[in-house]
């Protein structure tokens, strides 16, 4: 693989190389995040038969720029009861990971900041260094509601990282590898998704659990919680746990594309320029984005019990199993054909279980703290 010639070739330095491709990617970094928050009020909106963003520019398209000059000229408030260098560091300890784990994503072929033999290994061990800061911001606010919903955070983060890195460790035995890289060059012919759509659907759920997207929002309900654990946070500071949010969830949706869409492999193969596939990159993480935005639209949030349980009752059994599968499969030598059809057969089975679970009428007997309302019998 020969990457592009930035630093090595005009000056001779490897690390100026490396240093372009970083600039490179907060620059695009912030201009996505910037138009993801366009992006998704207007697919809301247009969920909800609303217009959206219209008046700032040109169909709304200078809305996000203006939000973000609003927050750079507003005061920056800490509270008075506040630990003030745990306060002021958490916002910074929550945005670092997200922008490491770009550097380990495979833009295109020939165009990445730096290609890691252990790359997923990489990605699973940063994404839990998010949790430090979520932490630290509900705990040094000072704030019963801001350290409830860093708790709260914090639990379903931990729980959720669980099947999200067994489901991907299930794709890396197939693949045979944790090089993000090679995993996308081996989905010439076919995306992982067609062979283990049961690990794409565990991966998906978790994912949003991660982001803390509905119908996992609870850590930052506002109706519960008042906005959770940046509750405090004002000005720049407040946006800096934006933009770590929504780089996060265009750093995920890459991901994702790269172990499931087939990344920019997938179906024009490697014959094309790094262009293209940056492009085809591109329009496979706004596919995951959209995904997201229209769950965002159509669920509710669930109860805190509700996330709970589901995690530990049934989506970590689910993706061991998975794993269990796959090692029987990787053991026994049976053909990848076998394989997808157990995966769908058994992603169908989880959905609809899914499906039936949520359409039972509920029971009050299972609710936390909950009581039955009495009968009140009519005069």
């Amino acid at each position: 693989m020969t990457d592009l010639p930035f630093g090595e070739v005009f000056f001779g330095l490897s690390w100026l190389d490396a240093i372009i491709r970083i600039v490179i990617v907060v620059l695009v970094m912030t201009l996505v995040v910037v138009y993801l928050t366009y992006g998704e009020r207007k697919v809301v909106a247009r969920f909800q038969m609303r217009l959206g963003p219209t008046r700032t520019g040109p169909a709304g398209l200078l809305q996000g720029f203006a939000d973000a000059i609003k927050l750079l000229i507003k005061e920056d408030v800490r509270p008075r009861n506040a630990d003030r260098w745990v306060f002021e560091f958490a916002p910074y300890l929550t945005f670092i990971p997200v922008f490491l784990v770009l550097v380990a994503l495979p833009f295109a072929q020939d165009w990445g900041v730096r290609n890691l033999a252990l790359g997923m290994f990489f990605v699973f061990a940063v994404l839990g260094l998010n949790i430090v800061g979520v932490l630290m911001a509900g705990l040094g606010s000072g704030n019963k509601y801001a350290l409830l919903g860093g708790v709260r955070a914090a639990a379903q983060m931990i729980s959720y990282e669980i099947p999200l890195v067994v489901a991907l460790l299930a794709v890396a035995m197939v693949a045979g590898t944790l090089d993000l890289n090679a995993i996308v060059s081996m989905q010439d012919s076919r995306p992982f998704i067609l062979i283990q759509p049961l690990a794409f659907v565990i991966f998906v759920t978790a994912m949003l659990s991660e982001l803390h997207r509905a119908p996992f929002d609870i850590p930052v309900a506002e109706s519960e919680i008042v906005g959770g654990y940046f509750v405090e946070y004002s000005g720049i500071r407040w946006s800096m746990f934006q933009l770590a949010e929504y780089a996060a969830l265009w750093a995920f949706s890459i991901f994702g594309s790269a172990i499931f869409l087939g990344g920019w492999q997938f179906p024009f193969g490697d014959d094309w320029g790094w262009g293209w596939q940056l492009v085809l990159t591109l329009i496979k993480s706004l596919i995951m984005i959209m995904l997201i935005f229209w769950v965002r639209a159509t669920l509710p949030r669930l109860r805190m019990d509700q996330l709970m349980s589901f995690c530990w009752k049934a989506l970590i059994e689910v993706s061991f199993a998975l794993l269990l599968v796959n090692g029987l499969f990787l053991f026994y030598e049976w053909p990848q054909e076998i394989l997808a059809i157990v995966n769908w057969v058994g992603a169908i089975l989880f959905l609809g279980g899914i499906y039936l679970r949520a359409a039972r009428k509920p029971s009050t007997k299972n609710l936390v703290g909950s009581y039955k309302h009495a009968e009140v019998p009519n005069p």
